[in-house]
């Protein structure tokens, strides 16, 4: 797809290239390795890299557990000569939890083929969002980690869930707002009956409704056991992506994991999005910088040609700063425990030191998200502890 050079902005910074010259850091490292996870024909870059000593790979190996990466990244250190590759006090672990994540994966397919197959016994339609559809774009699949399986079905979940209760005896959690929340084989299953948390913003109303229209083309369909999923289609996940992960980095942060499922859905049907209507959205929802950063992060730094991308604007100090901000988020408190009281100032916290990310994420007032998020929490006080 012939694409325009991207629009630059007059902004500095440290070019991903020139590692030579310079000391090489561990995120840097990282970043390396997780685009050679994703391109498995490509070779590791190990220019500059430092001599395998422990010190170097004990962090890396950490940052890839942290930031969702963990046999991604895997995959590529197995790749790097034998000089470079990471010492047995690191390695063995790795490869423990690269192994648990492959177990985690068959855990979900399990689950899965049982929800597909009871859906299926009662004529609903069942479609993938998010991860556990997106690591089908992997190069092992295995290798992208779930912690649950978001459906859609379609419009009749209400039904599903009475089905549910009904027939296998599942209790079914309704304390969230656009999704009930239930356990299939030990695995948690979102069942959505919004795509959105249309009560935290009004913009999500709005949001709402486009992808509501677009869930209605259905994407490809997947094999589950002897049934079919649908996948979304390229401009439902267009929108729907980058909007939960803009919603996930301005309400708490996100992970390289989530970078890399953009980079991959780029890769594999950028060229399949109509990109005008879809950019005209983002910019509409004051999304666009956000998104155009991200996607240049994806080319930079993860190995996803240009030519796959629409015609996005360069912002390099917006790109660092969104990228610094995955690696090491600045508000790194962990949600407490127990009671009303304490959940509730922490959120508060939380929100007040994310209000840099609301703006750029959100074209509604940080007064009138507050005076909503309040709201929603009343209606719903289970939701604050959540």
């Amino acid at each position: 797809m012939a694409r325009k050079e991207p629009k630059q902005r007059n902004t500095a910074r440290i070019s991903p290239g020139g590692e030579e010259q310079r000391r090489v850091t561990a995120e840097e490292l990282l970043l390396r390795l997780v685009a050679a996870g994703l391109h498995p024909a490509a070779a590791v870059d190990t220019a500059g890299w430092p001599p395998a000593d422990t010190a170097p790979w004990r962090e890396i190996y950490r940052l890839s557990a942290a930031q969702g990466v963990l046999a991604v990244a895997y995959d590529a250190a197995l790749r790097l000569p034998a000089a470079l590759r990471p010492p047995k006090e690191v390695l063995i672990p790795w490869a423990v939890n690269t192994d648990r994540i492959e177990h985690a994966y068959g855990r979900r397919a399990e689950a899965l083929e049982t929800l597909t197959a009871f859906y299926a016994r009662h004529g609903m339609r069942l479609m993938l969002l998010k991860g556990t559809g997106l690591a089908s774009l992997y190069p092992i699949p295995a290798h992208r980690p779930c912690g649950d399986i978001d459906i859609w079905l379609f419009g009749r979940q209400r039904e599903a869930d009475r089905l549910m209760e009904k027939e296998l005896g599942i209790r079914i959690d309704r304390d969230v707002h656009h999704h009930t929340v239930f356990t299939c084989k030990g695995v948690p299953v979102e069942n959505h009956f919004d795509f959105l948390n249309i009560w935290s913003h009004r913009s999500n109303r709005r949001l709402e409704h486009q992808l509501r229209r677009y869930a209605d083309d259905e994407g490809v369909q997947l094999a589950v056991g002897k049934e079919r999923v649908w996948l979304p289609s390229p401009d439902f996940n267009a929108l729907y992506l980058m909007r939960h992960m803009a919603v996930h980095f301005a309400a708490v942060e996100i992970g390289l994991r989530h970078i890399a499922d953009w980079a991959l859905f780029l890769e594999h049907d950028g060229d399949r999005v109509n990109w005008t209507e879809i950019r005209r959205i983002y910019e509409q929802e004051n999304m666009h910088r956000f998104a155009d950063a991200v996607t240049q992060l994806c080319v930079e730094w993860l190995g996803v040609p240009a030519a796959r991308c629409y015609d996005y604007t360069r912002d390099a100090e917006l790109a660092d700063r969104i990228l610094h901000e995955t690696l090491h988020p600045a508000f790194a408190e962990k949600h407490p425990q127990g009671g009303l009281l304490a959940p509730a100032l922490f959120k508060l916290r939380r929100w007040w030191a994310n209000r840099w990310k609301h703006r750029l994420v959100y074209s509604d007032s940080l007064a009138g998200s507050f005076a909503w998020l309040c709201w929603a929490h009343l209606i719903r006080p289970k939701s604050i502890v959540k």
